[in-house]
């Protein structure tokens, strides 16, 4: 599209968006032109946190379907719309309900602790959810005699067990984007940038290799972590491992400092399906609506709000 036609959508956009008294939540990973007309734009934890106490009747999620359902859980008397019904989750999927309640059965007591990235069914089952940002702090709040089964990352939770020093039972998920981001990667850059900074999601397939130099040149940060972090540092380059789509606010916001990828392919499919035609049908014909059944979405919340309120 040209920059005139992306303008002309993205007024059409807040038009219509102010005229369904809507507020558009769009997650890091999304494309840049939707960024920009989103009311928030942020990483799971601050999205949820916004959908839970937006005063608009209704909410337009440019995200992944799990990010959809969590926002009904926690405001379920708004409409939540997302305006592409395969924008799924490759992470998500690698665990379903029956899967957890076998997994349970076999650890009777213990506490499951279910990253965001996962059903509203899974997270009925868990006893707490987390996000990348706030995944210590949970683990840290449940007792230390407590066993805890941590899912479904099999990298976030490597790294939740290291800056936690708690064992956890780990289920073998991984997300195929993050996951292509490998070690390989990390003595790459190592070896070509001797004056940036590595700012790591604890996602990637490249986590451990980068624990070596946590604290050095390497840091293990959420999405909205790594804004915090370059906004505060002294250095002005940066390389970054995680979904290209931070590039665009890390860009954005902090125009003088430089954001590169440590592997530059590391696109997430689903997160690009929502283009700016998309947002503007789905406010224009009021498609597509996200519900979660009744009995679900109660048992779920427990684990959401614990999430929301900690850390």
């Amino acid at each position: 599209m040209t920059p005139e036609s992306v303008e002309s959508l993205q007024e059409e956009v807040s038009s219509l968006a102010r005229e369904r008294d809507a507020v558009i939540l769009a997650h890091n990973y999304q494309l840049p032109e939707v960024q920009d007309i989103a009311d928030f734009v942020g990483d799971s934890l601050g999205l949820s946190r916004q959908a839970a106490r937006t005063e608009g009747q209704a909410i337009v999620f440019c995200g992944v379907h799990f990010m959809a359902e969590t926002a009904k859980i926690l405001s379920p008397e708004k409409t939540v719309l997302i305006p592409d019904l395969a924008a799924g989750c490759s992470l998500a999927d690698s665990i379903d309900v029956d899967q957890l309640r076998a997994w349970k059965a076999k650890h009777p007591g213990a506490v499951v602790v279910s990253y965001v990235n996962t059903s509203a069914a899974v997270k009925a089952e868990s006893d707490y959810c987390c996000t990348s940002g706030n995944v210590r702090a949970v683990i840290e709040s449940i007792p230390a005699h407590k066993e805890i089964l941590f899912l479904p990352d099999l990298y976030l939770g490597l790294w939740a067990e290291r800056v936690s020093g708690r064992q956890l039972h780990l289920w073998l998920g991984e997300c195929h984007v993050h996951a292509g981001i490998r070690p390989e990667d990390i003595d790459r850059v190592l070896a070509e940038s001797a004056d940036a900074e590595l700012l790591v999601h604890p996602e990637c397939g490249c986590a451990s290799q980068a624990m070596a130099f946590a604290g050095e040149r390497a840091h293990i940060l959420s999405t909205e972590g790594m804004l915090t972090f370059a906004e505060r540092s002294a250095r002005d380059r940066f390389r970054v491992a995680t979904e290209v789509g931070i590039l665009h606010r890390l860009r954005k916001e902090l125009p003088g400092k430089s954001f590169e990828p440590v592997n530059s392919e590391a696109v997430c499919r689903f997160m690009k399906m929502i283009t700016l035609e998309k947002l503007r049908d789905s406010l224009r014909d009021w498609r597509y609506e996200v519900t979660v059944d009744l009995e679900i979405a109660a048992r779920a919340r427990t684990a959401i709000e614990r999430m929301v309120a900690t850390g």
